[in-house]
């Protein structure tokens, strides 16, 4: 079986083409991405990415996390997923419609030299309200300073639906903050019926005039990773709505690297533009 090894800003997956390749039933890639995610018996990653068919979009996006659950969106995964298609010439196009459990997404892909380099994604509106994150929550949104007692903190998460649910806390300092610690108990806490990712978020200096948001993420079903882009995304909309910063634009500072996210206002969707590089390739 073919494999294609990619990362957006550090945020790494396993990449298969049903396609062009012969893979395995479907029914068997929630154990293939337990088995490929595998850091010491197998490839490695934060989970499996199937580049499929689509009857609604140019090609369909399956995304599972590095536990075998399913996923409705990556953003740094979307990226990579692009660029894999045109790579492998399902598409020729440098715009294309992906079909993901989060909706139809367009991807306008960004090139150096005729080479795919990484993705602007329209990424959708955020989700707001408590039956669309999903919060177990009855009152009305935005959910805005939520508040959670977790592993011996007393937190306030504004929620944001990105086709995937996240829990956003602003922190003195991510850096220091125990993300290994209150990440896994925020992620299955009983507020959130599907889990939930959490993202850990402080403001830096500004640069270049544009606000800069340093953000650990700990992913649903994977941990904590390098980078996360709906984390990203949702982190942004959090700080706009938060107050935290005074543009609807922002420098994402991620441990892999950097995103950059706008919102360019509320009934508008958000932005997100990010590298996508190929690893290696190989078989298994």
């Amino acid at each position: 079986m073919r494999f294609t090894k990619m990362h957006g800003c550090g945020n790494d997956y396993v990449y298969l083409d049903a396609i062009g390749d012969d893979l395995p039933p479907p029914r068997r890639w929630p154990a293939l991405a337990r088995a490929l995610s595998d850091r010491h018996t197998g490839i490695g990653g934060d989970g499996l990415i199937v580049l499929a068919p689509s009857r609604r979009a140019e090609v369909r996006m399956v995304m599972f996390n590095a536990d075998g659950s399913l996923s409705e969106m990556c953003g740094n995964g979307i990226r990579c997923l692009a660029k894999l298609a045109r790579d492998r010439g399902h598409i020729t196009k440098d715009r294309v419609a992906i079909e993901t459990g989060a909706g139809i997404l367009t991807v306008d892909l960004l090139l150096k030299q005729g080479e795919v380099v990484g993705a602007r994604v329209g990424m959708g509106r955020p989700r707001l309200s408590p039956t669309e994150v999903p919060v177990d929550l009855d009152r009305p949104g935005p959910l805005l300073h939520l508040p959670l007692a977790v592993a011996g903190h007393q937190l306030r998460f504004t929620c944001v639906g990105m086709g995937n649910p996240h829990a956003v806390v602003f922190v003195a300092d991510p850096e220091t903050f125990p993300v290994t610690t209150v990440g896994p108990v925020v992620e299955q806490h009983a507020r959130f019926p599907n889990r939930t990712n959490v993202e850990f978020v402080c403001r830096l200096p500004d640069e270049r005039g544009r606000p800069v948001l340093r953000l650990r993420t700990w992913e649903r079903g994977s941990g904590e990773t390098l980078a996360c882009g709906t984390g990203a995304c949702a982190a942004t909309v959090a700080a706009i709505l938060d107050g935290v910063i005074d543009q609807r634009e922002a420098t994402v500072r991620l441990s892999g690297g950097d995103l950059r996210i706008a919102w360019p206002d509320d009934t508008a969707e958000v932005v997100m533009e990010g590298p996508a590089v190929t690893v290696f390739t190989g078989e298994i």
